[in-house]
């Protein structure tokens, strides 16, 4: 009976890299012979090895979904929770923002309001709620009033009204930003508040301004 040596070392690194490709697992083909050093070295078992490789490749498509969503949300630039300077806005309490950031508030189509004077940190903050609902894995969008309500006229002239409204409301949370900061003219804020009572109960808004909700300009 001949005995079957079964395949070479390079044969099965071939076939791996091979298979990985076909199959579209890039993490596991990058660090395929890594792990199995490792797992070598560390007497993994079989099923061991195997829940590694699984748990690198999820791993891996978890982080770039996660860049998708961040990419999608259009953020002006990076903010973190993390970076917030608590000592220059005394009034924020870090408690109430940790509660914030693990968006329990966003799966449950809650709204949020930012609001206080210029140079408070509002900004900052509904960025980076932002990007933390979208690390999770929530579809986020940022605009800021002015602009989002620009688009709504022009979406009405175009007779792309329901369109535009439908777009913005297929996003779990929608960060709307300088609420107030500059005055906009009744059918821009009319429109503006149309896309928000579309969302209300169902999707998340989250909203910074320097003014308060009873101002009359802002909905006048």
């Amino acid at each position: 009976m001949t005995r079957n040596r079964g395949i070479t070392e390079p044969a099965a690194e071939a076939a791996i890299d091979t298979a990985c490709r076909v199959l579209r697992l890039p993490a596991i083909r990058g660090q395929f012979a890594e792990l199995a050093d490792r797992a070598e070295r560390e007497q993994l078992t079989y099923r061991g090895f195997l829940a590694e490789l699984f748990m690198v490749e999820c791993d891996e498509r978890d982080r770039r979904r996660a860049e998708r969503q961040l990419r999608a949300a259009a953020f002006p630039r990076p903010k973190w929770l993390k970076d917030f300077d608590y000592d220059a806005n005394p009034h924020i309490e870090p408690a109430i923002i940790n509660t914030l950031a693990n968006c329990e508030w966003v799966s449950k189509g809650a709204p949020l309001c930012l609001i206080g004077d210029s140079g408070t940190g509002k900004s900052h903050l509904l960025i980076g709620l932002g990007s933390a609902a979208a690390m999770a894995g929530f579809r986020v969008r940022y605009v800021l009033a002015s602009k989002l309500a620009n688009e709504l006229v022009e979406a009405a002239d175009d007779r792309q009204l329901t369109k535009t409204i439908n777009r913005y409301g297929r996003v779990d949370l929608l960060c709307i930003d300088e609420l107030g900061y500059m005055e906009l003219d009744r059918r821009g804020a009319e429109l503006l508040f149309q896309v928000l009572t579309e969302r209300e109960e169902k999707s998340s808004v989250a909203i910074a301004s320097n003014e308060t909700f009873s101002k009359a300009h802002m909905f006048a």
